[in-house]
């Protein structure tokens, strides 16, 4: 049992969309929170079949829930609303009429969010479950980590393969070939896999498209369907006052390590090869990207590139924190040239360097090598 960073107090405080790929977890942490809660699972057929018969049905079923002068003891939970859209405008009612919570679990939000969709009028705030964090799991291994992801089930598993070929063949076909959002299946899977040689950089549509065969406007719109259903992000890059010409486009994660290893048939990542420190770069960017979201939410996180190669990974904030991430055990002054030239613009900035190093130091201009363990525990304790 993992202890989530999503607690009861984000999500009961108020109705909330909970969005997030499949097999974070949604559905499991919201049974330990709410054990007692109504629940209503629309990937059951039967239950599907019921309420999309008659949405009202649903509605009156809520109202029976409510007393008048007693507080509600736990909010009810529909799960997967994204597949029956038509019960937000039931929700939206019966918080308008009667003030009752509930929350909305999604794993591919594209539908409400692009579909003009009820969205409560501003009366859901949206909330969002990433993969596991060192953070949430005990004894945590980074080993473990690189090679199987981060999610739940693949994280524990000890052959972890099987698992992630499924939740990518079924990713393709509930997501994409369910919701029709691409006619073209093959090249949608060429995409794909370019996609994940492209994880952690900036995208080139033009060339991702001739590489796969379809065009460049073709290609972006994939992008926005990993987007849109969870299945990756955009990293803005830092545009605010530079004495250097800087890089502007954004760069693409996908949400999970683990992902990127199936889809581009990394196979065992070992430290030292070119995949590992890829990977050990996802991972941190992983860590934050949860740590903004959870802890820090409306905090930016980016990353500073300067035309003539100057590099930085991850920027925190209004560039308090400036973050380099080598998974070498040895760094050198070398590793050190994108904080140096990045410290230059913004001397106040703490600069951190995270590698594989078995103890913490600093150098004589201040940057701080941090070991990856030390990090994690001091950014999770909102010390970074």
């Amino acid at each position: 049992m993992y202890i989530r960073s999503l607690g009861a107090q984000n999500l009961f405080a108020q109705t909330c969309f909970l969005f997030g790929p499949r097999q974070t977890g949604k559905s499991t942490l919201l049974r330990e929170l709410f054990p007692k809660a109504p629940y209503y699972d629309l990937l059951r057929a039967s239950e599907m079949r019921r309420l999309s018969a008659n949405p009202e049905v649903f509605g009156e079923e809520c109202r029976a829930l409510w007393h008048p002068g007693q507080p509600q003891s736990a909010p009810i939970i529909v799960d997967e609303i994204q597949k029956l859209p038509e019960l937000l405008d039931e929700v939206h009612s019966l918080i308008s009429r009667f003030g009752l919570k509930f929350v909305l679990t999604g794993s591919s939000p594209r539908k409400l969010l692009r579909g003009g969709g009820n969205l409560l009028g501003g009366r859901g705030v949206r909330r969002q479950l990433l993969p596991l964090t060192s953070h949430e799991i005990p004894d945590f291994s980074l080993d473990r980590a690189l090679n199987h992801g981060l999610l739940p089930p693949h994280y524990e598993s000890s052959d972890p393969g099987p698992l992630l070929d499924a939740y990518v063949s079924n990713y393709l076909g509930e997501e994409i070939i369910a919701e029709a959002l691409s006619r073209n299946l093959p090249a949608f899977q060429r995409v794909l896999a370019a996609a994940a040689f492209s994880n952690g950089q900036t995208v080139n549509f033009t060339s991702i498209a001739r590489d796969v065969g379809v065009a460049a406007n073709t290609v972006k719109g994939y992008f926005e369907v990993f987007t849109d259903t969870l299945l990756g992000s955009w990293l803005s890059a830092w545009r605010k006052k530079s004495k250097r010409r800087i890089v502007e486009s954004p760069k693409f994660y996908f949400f999970d390590v683990g992902i990127v290893n199936e889809l581009s048939r990394r196979g065992r990542l070992l430290p030292g090869s070119v995949e590992y420190g890829a990977a050990f770069e996802h991972l941190v960017h992983m860590e934050l990207r949860a740590l903004v979201s959870y802890r820090m939410p409306g905090r930016e996180l980016a990353y500073w590139r300067t035309s003539s190669g100057y590099e930085v990974d991850f920027v925190l904030g209004d560039g308090e924190v400036a973050i380099e991430v080598k998974s070498t055990e040895s760094p050198t002054s070398d590793h050190m040239k994108g904080l140096r030239a990045w410290r230059e613009e913004n001397p106040k900035s703490r600069a951190i360097l995270v590698a594989r190093s078995p103890r913490a130091r600093r150098t004589d201009d201040g940057i701080e090598i941090l070991p990856w363990h030390s990090f994690l525990k001091s950014l999770w304790a909102l010390e970074i």
